[in-house]
């Protein structure tokens, strides 16, 4: 039985050589290929060619966050899961519901079709679900998201909250 391995793909589909972790060669077959992750990656069992060493590869399309001030980075849920908890500190908000939160915001954005997202829409992303997740989380990371700068400004989006509770009611 050849030996295996898993490996994260760079990018195969853009020319980009998958290498063999025994030998080394860039010629494979694909043997399977399944959508995991819920669809935001493709799993692939690979065949080498020259050595029928049999290995996996993780291909994910890559989203890039572009800051404020220019400088791209990859999107991480991590990274939003974090920002989102600290507006639900001393909050009874399980980790699961964050994770479901993070789940749908980064898929709503990836569903523009563009590999680049502002960090502003990502934002814009999270007040929605966070809205229906817990208010006042909402309140927190709005205030501090759309730069609240006295308390008019929190009563002004609380108004907003019961209009739109009113709405979809």
């Amino acid at each position: 039985m050849a030996a295996q391995a898993a490996v994260v793909a760079a990018a195969p589909w853009r020319g980009v050589p998958v290498y063999c972790p025994f030998c080394h060669n860039e010629q494979s077959r694909v043997i399977d290929s399944r959508v995991v992750d819920a669809g935001t990656a493709i799993r692939r069992r690979r065949e080498c060619t020259n050595c029928s060493g049999r290995f996996t590869t993780v291909e994910k399309a890559v989203l890039l966050v572009v800051k404020r001030n220019g400088i791209t980075e990859p999107f991480s849920r991590d990274k939003l899961i974090r920002g989102v908890r600290r507006a639900c500190q001393g909050r009874h908000v399980p980790d699961d519901a964050l994770k479901r939160l993070a789940q749908e915001v980064e898929e709503t954005v990836r569903s523009h079709g563009s590999s680049q997202v502002n960090a502003n829409d990502i934002g814009l992303a999270i007040l929605e679900p966070l809205r229906h997740l817990d208010e006042v989380a909402y309140l927190r990371f709005a205030s501090v998201y759309k730069s609240f700068e006295s308390a008019d400004d929190f009563e002004s989006e609380i108004r907003l909250m019961k209009r739109r509770d009113r709405a979809d009611s």
